[in-house]
């Protein structure tokens, strides 16, 4: 980690932000659990409020883990309905499968981005022949929610691969900024959202500073995906597996600890942030919906088959 990397002197710079610095309200460490047929994650937003993630629904870490041959996991096939799935690989392989014939391979810094909306079933596991292999698999799974206007349109895909990311530099040069969706200091990410967001991963060096401008309508979150380091302009501690919340104000703070572990280079971050929505909000399991009557819809609609079919070929084991 991280598979795309370059001269950071020769990229556009972002330069040091004038507008006032957010503040730190929070740092939490994400609780380890596991998820689908039985991969570990870091659950990224735990005992985070609501109110304060809009328009975000939940984050896991999934790995970091080097399994061994036979022992690759993903998720048998479950619908989705009112909101959208990214799924950003740093290491490894996965694939993804849907009732409506698509499908595709993402692997090292690619993206997958799915719109549920009106409702899709859907399937995410490793290849074959890395289940055989074994092998490193890391990546993180974003879920972001879609307003009451846009629960319902068609589901779609994009797949954006790690070379169309936008790539910039801090203004010292310290830091490496892959620009996924949103804007950076005037630098637009390759994705398309329905609701404005802005999705960066930062490498900083060992003893370098980041700051970057951030939009003062947005909210702001930064998870540490590797190494130790400090956050916000008060410095405080931060390290692999926590997540940083940020009060108002338009520019982020982060800064690398001048040693690392020896796995772990570099301190690697997440950047997010989002226009609330501040819509109710109703989850249960894979649906995510303005009101309970919606969300016993989606079930029903779900067990009627208004989702489609798995294809042909790629039913699930019947062991």
């Amino acid at each position: 980690m991280p598979a795309i990397t370059a001269d950071t002197l020769t990229l556009p710079r972002v330069e040091t932000p004038s507008a006032p610095q957010r503040p730190v309200r929070t740092v939490s460490t994400a609780p380890t659990g596991y998820e689908g047929e039985g991969f570990p994650v870091r659950r990224a937003f735990a005992g985070i409020a609501s109110s304060v993630l809009d328009p975000f629904i939940h984050m896991d870490q999934m790995g970091e883990v080097e399994y061994a041959p036979g022992e690759p996991k993903g998720t048998p096939w479950h619908p989705h309905r009112g909101f959208e799935t990214v799924t950003y690989m740093l290491d490894g392989v996965f694939e993804h499968s849907d009732s409506q014939g698509g499908g595709g391979v993402i692997t090292n810094g690619d993206t997958q981005w799915m719109t549920a909306g009106s409702g899709i079933l859907h399937i995410e596991k490793p290849p074959e022949e890395l289940v055989v292999s074994g092998g490193l698999f890391h990546g993180v799974q974003l879920w972001v929610n879609l307003p009451k206007s846009s629960k319902f349109t068609p589901p779609r895909y994009q797949d954006i691969r790690a070379t169309q990311a936008t790539l910039l530099s801090s203004a010292d040069g310290g830091s490496l900024l892959r620009v996924i969706a949103g804007d950076v200091g005037g630098h637009d990410g390759p994705g398309s959202t329905y609701t404005p967001i802005t999705l960066v991963h930062a490498t900083i060096s060992p003893g370098a500073r980041l700051q970057v401008p951030w939009r003062e309508d947005f909210n702001a979150l930064g998870y540490v995906l590797a190494g130790n380091g400090t956050v916000g302009t008060d410095a405080r501690p931060i390290h692999k597996g926590q997540l940083a919340v940020f009060g108002d104000g338009g520019a982020l703070t982060f800064a690398a600890d001048r040693s690392q572990p020896a796995a772990e280079p570099n301190l690697e971050v997440l950047l997010l942030g989002g226009k609330p929505i501040r819509e109710p909000v109703v989850q249960y399991g894979p649906f995510v919906m303005n009101t309970r009557e919606e969300v016993v819809q989606a079930f029903e609609d779900f067990q009627a088959g208004r989702f489609g079919v798995i294809p042909a070929g790629r039913l699930p084991h019947t062991d």
